[in-house]
């Protein structure tokens, strides 16, 4: 029913709505296990908080069984959405696949997800964030001390937001537009941090039109939040002094993803593309300096 209403280009119902493939390439890349908390700050109808909990079942049935499986059903899988008729669906539908009871504390929170710092961190974040320019409520959330840089493009905050979400060690994939690519100024600063502090394993792009807007050409990042680095040791030379002896700080050990992604029941002419970052340098598509 879901899947029929984003079809409706004319509504804009697909701003909602993901397509099934690509939320399946996704959380299969990002492997999520029992135990690890998941959440999607922009859940709409909560179809990867679903496909999330679909492959820890799948793959990890034999092991979820007393705390694991109650937890599993009623707090290791949360999102946020700002529409609250949304997040009605988004609850209704967790529920007919098993996530949360009827009884117990929503796992869907209504409200601004960039408004404010989070207060809970996780293992696994999943997110398609609504494309457009200027905030929802039409602040550029200067209030957040914890973003690199002031903006009012959505995406570039979603990102900025999507970091502080993550634990360390923590997965995240999420679906961009092409600005965030390319953009100068503010966009430039958080591919800069992007690349310190993280390990921007994937990007993979997306065939144009996959989503309602016509044209809208967009990508998948994945990174991986690397623990911070270790300061500097002090080593005492043959004269009496200290020499600082910087450490290098830990690696994810993540690989790049393997992706096939098909939105048609027959199988496409040409491989998916797919496209991974070499050390320092991430590449989209034939464009390998984009996030440097």
């Amino acid at each position: 029913m879901l899947q029929r209403g984003a079809e409706d280009r004319k509504t804009g119902a697909g701003q909602y709505f993901t397509p099934r493939p690509l939320i399946d390439a996704m959380v299969d890349c990002l492997q999520p296990r029992p135990g690890e908390s998941i959440t999607d700050p922009a859940c709409g109808t909560g179809g990867f908080l679903i496909a999330a909990h679909a492959h820890i079942v799948e793959r990890y049935e034999d092991q979820l069984y007393g705390d694991q499986a109650r937890k599993l059903q009623t707090g290791a899988i949360t999102g946020y959405e700002l529409v609250r008729e949304t997040a009605r669906l988004a609850l209704m539908n967790m529920l007919l696949h098993g996530i949360g009871t009827s009884e117990a504390r929503p796992l869907i929170t209504i409200q601004v997800s960039l408004a404010k710092s989070p207060h809970k961190f996780y293992d696994i974040v999943l997110a398609n964030p609504p494309f457009g320019v200027g905030s929802v409520t039409g602040e550029a959330y200067t209030s957040r001390k914890d973003f690199w840089t002031q903006t009012t493009n959505k995406q570039l905050n979603f990102v900025q937001h999507i970091y502080t979400l993550l634990k360390t060690n923590g997965r995240a994939a999420l679906v961009l537009p092409d600005n965030v690519l390319f953009e100068g100024g503010a966009g430039a600063e958080i591919r800069r941090r992007l690349l310190d502090l993280t390990d921007v394993h994937t990007l993979l792009r997306l065939p144009t039109g996959i989503f309602y807007a016509n044209g809208v050409k967009a990508n998948v990042l994945f990174f991986d939040k690397r623990p911070p680095a270790p300061v500097a040791s002090q080593r005492p030379s043959s004269s009496g002094s200290t020499t600082s002896v910087p450490t290098s700080a830990s690696r994810s050990s993540s690989a790049p993803c393997a992706v096939s992604i098909s939105t048609s029941s027959s199988p496409p002419s040409t491989p998916a593309a797919q496209t991974t970052r070499p050390e320092g340098q991430v590449s989209a598509s034939a464009r390998t300096s984009t996030m440097s």
